[in-house]
């Protein structure tokens, strides 16, 4: 158990970034696979920007990787590009 204030306060903040780290990623997760289920490419072009949207501010604050981000962002301009 801690024994310093600041410690208590760290546990407290760690937990609350956790989670808010845990619900970014697990929306843009599903964004992803909504945008990998259309069929219609203006469907996708028109979802296309906000995924990547929300894959770049994932890795600004380096819940991904930035590579990671990158691959994934490739794989669906990939994807749009084939429909």
């Amino acid at each position: 158990m801690a024994n310093h204030k600041s410690a208590l306060k760290r546990i407290r903040s760690n937990e609350t970034k956790r989670l808010r780290n845990k619900y970014q990623h697990k929306t843009t997760r599903n964004a992803i696979k909504k945008l990998r289920e259309l069929t219609k490419k203006k469907d996708a072009e028109k979802l296309f920007p906000s995924v990547v949207s929300m894959i770049d501010k994932l890795a600004k604050n380096n819940i991904i990787h930035d590579n990671k981000a990158a691959n994934l962002k490739s794989g669906l301009t990939k994807h749009i590009a084939s429909l």
